[in-house]
């Protein structure tokens, strides 16, 4: 047998580059996907906001809310939270130097009761600067 010559080695030699075009194509598609995607997951709790003539307050970072639906159940952010576990929480984000101001949003038709010992466990966790949230009534200048 006669060893294979120069030309038929040349021909079998593997491709060193790398086609990125197929990687690209996806990594597009994935960016459209979630760009099209992250606006449906910032959905809070749904609350019926009482209204009230106050003016907006404005802030530039995203505050802490707690949240009472008309059902009573409260949530911290989006989280589901029993009231009791709600001080040790708070009191966790204490710890972590949280100096701002918390909102509590309460449905219309919870009970004022249930709204204010949300507000009383909030201060007795330490924070001193509880604000409502309210709705602005429909025929108001904003």
């Amino acid at each position: 047998m006669q060893p294979p010559s120069r030309e038929k080695r040349k021909r079998y030699q593997p491709m060193a580059e790398i086609n990125v075009t197929p990687m690209v194509d996806i990594m597009l598609v994935l960016l459209i996907v979630f760009m099209v995607a992250a606006p449906l997951l910032t959905v809070g709790v749904p609350v019926n906001l009482p209204k009230a003539g106050a003016k907006p307050l404005r802030g530039d970072e995203e505050p802490l809310a707690i949240s009472v639906n008309a059902q009573g159940q409260i949530f911290l952010q989006d989280t589901q939270i029993a009231l009791d576990a709600l001080v040790p929480r708070l009191k966790a984000i204490v710890g972590t130097g949280y100096e701002q101001r918390i909102y509590v949003r309460g449905d219309e038709a919870v009970s004022y009761g249930r709204v204010a010992n949300v507000v009383a466990r909030i201060n007795a966790a330490g924070f001193a600067r509880v604000a409502l949230v309210t709705d602005t009534p429909k025929g108001q200048n904003k």
